[in-house]
């Protein structure tokens, strides 16, 4: 299992300190070691990667694969490999037009369904599974039902075409499960578009945070702060969404199961049930 991060902000240059300032809820459980981290994140109009596939037994530091990064809207994912070996190509977030998707769980025997699962796809969204991931397969799944509703390319999407593709994605991967005998699997992923944010909890624990301001900033700890750069930190608005993480600190609210949770650009917060 690891650790997955989906971040919407109100400015893009404050994406390292943010995490600085969440360190306690983000941080690495105690004694365990990821196999590898990658980041997704929308950066003068284009869809970019930072991928590291395989670490070398050293612990991995958010504000470290965070760089100089900046961008509104950010998914990030230390992965505990489950499924698939060490690739890129295996390796979250992964990317297709302009949709980004990380996942924490396993799909229980999903060399089983996997054929059945990318029989239901239509063709272009199958020549584009890349890996052999079962979260690169569910990341397909609901683009397809986005394509077959017209909206796959549609960045002004609403809500409701793609909660629907979400549901539609867990029932199918749901059925083949229920086919082959395995048990439900563990669901928690982000998915977005640049515009909004999906969170879909089943399974791990998922909390999430609204928060106004620095307290604490990075950039900020051994140097002198300017009346500017009090008020632009003060000014900075994101919501920050953890999945499997330790027991939330206080301001975070947790994720009911079987729930999804939506950001929008201008970082309102929606819940809907699955």
């Amino acid at each position: 299992m690891g650790r997955l991060l989906g971040y919407m902000a109100n400015r893009a240059d404050r994406l390292r300190d943010a995490l600085y300032q969440e360190r306690a809820a983000i941080t690495q459980a105690p004694g365990t070691t990821p196999d590898g981290w990658g980041m997704g994140f929308y950066q003068g109009g284009e869809v970019l990667h930072k991928k590291r596939p395989q670490l070398s037994g050293e612990a991995a530091n958010w504000e470290d694969i965070a760089g100089d990064v900046r961008s509104h809207c950010v998914i990030a994912h230390l992965r505990q490999a489950t499924v698939g070996d060490f690739r890129a190509e295996n390796t979250h977030p992964f990317r297709m037009r302009q949709w980004i998707f990380a996942h924490n769980g396993t799909v229980d025997r999903f060399a089983a369904l996997r054929e059945r699962l990318l029989e239901a796809m239509p063709d272009f969204v199958r020549r584009n599974v890349r890996g052999d991931t079962d979260s690169e397969h569910i990341f397909a799944a609901i683009l397809s039902f986005l394509h077959d509703e017209g909206h796959i390319d549609n960045s002004e999407v609403d809500d409701k075409p793609v909660l629907q593709a979400i549901r539609n994605a867990v029932a199918l991967i749901d059925r083949l499960s229920g086919e082959v005998g395995a048990k439900p699997g563990g669901l928690n992923f982000v998915l977005t578009n640049g515009r909004k944010m999906f969170a879909l909890r089943r399974g791990a624990p998922m909390a999430y945070v609204e928060r106004q301001g620095l307290h604490d900033p990075e950039n900020q700890r051994t140097s002198n702060i300017s009346l500017r750069e009090t008020a632009e930190a003060a000014a900075l608005r994101y919501v920050l969404i953890v999945s499997d993480g330790p027991t939330p600190p206080a301001g975070y609210a947790t994720m009911e199961d079987q729930s999804i949770l939506v950001v929008d650009r201008d970082l309102r917060v929606t819940k809907y049930v699955l």
